[in-house]
């Protein structure tokens, strides 16, 4: 359970402000079909971070020993200091498709690339290799990327506008310093 609520609680933190946040919102604001939006989402970044979490238990048993806490412990310090650059997105980037099937596929696409190396699935590597757990961290990691961008998607361009992205930075920053140090420290 601690995976479940640690991974939630990291991502739905850390997404805020970040490039797939905002493909959210352009796709909303674009398509004005916010359910087709929101499936989209939940299938690239179940499937996504699924892919992530196999890959950090994969690793994490091949690094057993002082190695894993070590390369763990420095990788959520190196998340920390990345958690504090600002994401960008272009507009172009975004697909222009229009009915409701081609609006879920064209989300769901565009989420799994825009996802792939994106702080958000290396930070789920990270946990799954710390926790040794694919689906709670999948589960997890699932649910904060929809805890962050299901309002993103229904606000559109308003909530960008009023969430102080700059303090969000600084508590995912925060969140993953402290359990780097914690990993470092205490294992």
């Amino acid at each position: 359970m601690e995976a479940l609520l640690v991974s939630t609680g990291l991502v739905a933190i850390a997404e805020i402000g970040d490039k797939t946040m905002l493909l959210a919102i352009v796709l909303a604001a674009r398509w004005r079909k916010p359910w087709p939006i929101i499936a989209g989402i939940f299938v690239a970044t179940l499937l996504n971070h699924a892919l992530a979490s196999g890959v950090g238990v994969l690793a994490a048993q091949w690094l057993e020993g002082p190695w894993m806490r070590w390369v763990l412990g420095l990788s959520f310090l190196a998340f920390a200091a990345w958690a504090l650059v600002p994401d960008t997105f272009d507009e172009k980037e975004a697909p222009t498709a229009k009915t409701g099937g081609s609006v879920f596929l064209a989300t769901a696409i565009a989420f799994f690339l825009v996802e792939m190396g994106d702080k958000t699935q290396v930070a789920t590597v990270a946990l799954a290799a710390q926790f040794q757990s694919i689906a709670w961290v999948a589960a997890g990691t699932t649910l904060g990327m929809m805890i962050a961008n299901v309002p993103a998607v229904f606000l559109g361009e308003a909530l960008a506008a009023r969430i102080p992205l700059r303090y969000m930075r600084w508590t995912a920053a925060a969140l993953f310093a402290a359990i780097g140090l914690w990993v470092l420290i205490a294992a």
